[in-house]
């Protein structure tokens, strides 16, 4: 259960328009779910803000089905990330007015109440199209989280005009996701040009020689742009949960 929610019943029961035992029948749902297989936090939204995201990959569809079906039923919403293409259709069916973004690979269900609004504008910068579906991922999930998520795509140091053209784009964000493979230099490069936050996501695009993100992400670990900061490869998901509690928690 979100705190929103949460507020939202406290402030019913002190103006008197619903009863404590609603309020409670409300609260008492259990913490966690055990399915066998998976066991869900139920409180993971009350405690940190948003639902239990459900990583897709390695799991059946019917797993997949079964906990986001869990997880939704609560109406804070659910966000599936990694889906394998096999199991988007079942998903979509299952989850009533769910969306499915086929770049970044998510399928997710809106809260029936949003979440709160962060203050400042997420930018996720991708240096390359091929580094689209975990940029995507990013995206995704800062909107999921309340974030306003804007995007500058394909402007990698190969043509560094492209990024420096869009300066005042780069001046108007509160905080920075820069999504690059190949020898992920693009990260140092805008954390040179900003003040905000940065935090680089290497990516397994690349030749042989980027050993599947090694290069990039052992780039992004020795710049010498002071305050980036670095998530593993391919985590597009945990940029964005990052920059989305440093969006709320600037919160006044």
């Amino acid at each position: 259960m979100r705190r929103e929610r949460v507020r939202d019943l406290l402030g019913k029961v002190a103006d008197g328009s619903m009863p404590i035992e609603s309020a409670l029948a409300s609260l008492s749902q259990e913490p966690a779910e055990s399915l066998g297989f998976a066991t869900i936090d139920h409180h993971r939204a009350l405690r940190q803000g948003f639902p239990e995201v459900v990583y897709g990959a390695g799991k059946t569809t019917e797993q997949l089905v079964a906990i986001a079906q869990r997880i939704a039923d609560r109406g804070d919403g659910v966000l599936v990330t990694r889906v394998p293409a096999e199991s988007a259709a079942p998903l979509l069916e299952a989850l009533p007015g769910s969306e499915w973004n086929a770049i970044a690979r998510t399928v997710r269900v809106r809260a029936t109440q949003p979440p709160a609004t962060a203050r400042g504008t997420m930018l996720v910068v991708t240096a390359g199209t091929s580094d689209l579906p975990v940029a995507e991922e990013a995206a995704v999930t800062a909107d999921a989280m309340g974030c306003v998520a804007e995007r500058l795509t394909d402007v990698g140091v190969a043509g560094i005009h492209r990024l420096l053209a869009n300066g005042a784009v780069l001046e108007r964000a509160a905080v920075i996701i820069v999504v690059a493979g190949m020898d992920g230099a693009l990260a140092s490069v805008v954390g040179g040009l900003v003040r905000v936050p940065v935090i680089a996501v290497p990516t397994s695009v690349g030749y042989g020689a980027s050993f599947s993100g090694i290069a990039p992400l052992l780039t992004m670990l020795n710049s010498c742009a002071a305050g980036v900061t670095v998530v593993n490869i391919d985590n597009g998901f945990g940029a964005a949960v990052a920059a989305a509690r440093i969006l709320h928690g600037s919160r006044s």
